[in-house]
């Protein structure tokens, strides 16, 4: 969109929609997943461990977009419940790598299935096959607005 031009109705309505509809759809996801012993933020670090591998703490701070502080006590439940291990940097040895345990990695893998289960379900049951190829297909849509 260039500096003069003003958006079309369509488009702010658009993403109006879209944000909304898409803010409400993660949070029933992730409560289809929800652990009663972890928090959304400590799930979330979890998860992006699990993805990542050994890194700091405050490389995951600044990934989550909290504050260092916040992270440290967010690593030290995990551990305590024995979920992730923390190890010296072997280049850098005031360094503390953070590693997701083998319960870890089974917690994420566990919420994942039950997240793709419920979505799933809901299709299914709630969504008629054309509506199911038209999420499809508003998908492929949504995903080039990720492509620059």
């Amino acid at each position: 969109m260039s500096e003069n031009e003003s958006p079309s109705p369509s488009a702010v309505q658009a993403s109006r929609e879209v944000r909304a509809v898409i803010s409400r759809l993660r949070r029933r996801i992730l409560k289809a997943s929800e652990v009663e012993d972890l928090t959304l933020g400590q799930a979330s670090v979890l998860a992006r461990l699990s993805d990542q591998g050994g890194v700091t703490a405050s490389e995951l701070a600044a990934t989550e977009g909290v504050r260092h502080q916040s992270m440290t006590a967010t690593v030290t439940a995990l551990a305590s419940m024995g979920l992730v291990e923390r190890h010296p940097d072997p280049d850098d040895g005031r360094r503390l790598l953070i590693t997701v345990t083998a319960e870890g990695v089974r917690r994420v893998a566990e919420g994942r299935q039950a997240r793709t289960e419920w979505l799933t379900g809901r299709l299914q049951d709630r969504c008629t096959e054309e509506e199911r190829r038209t999420v499809i297909a508003a998908m492929a849509v949504l995903e080039r607005l990720n492509h620059d």
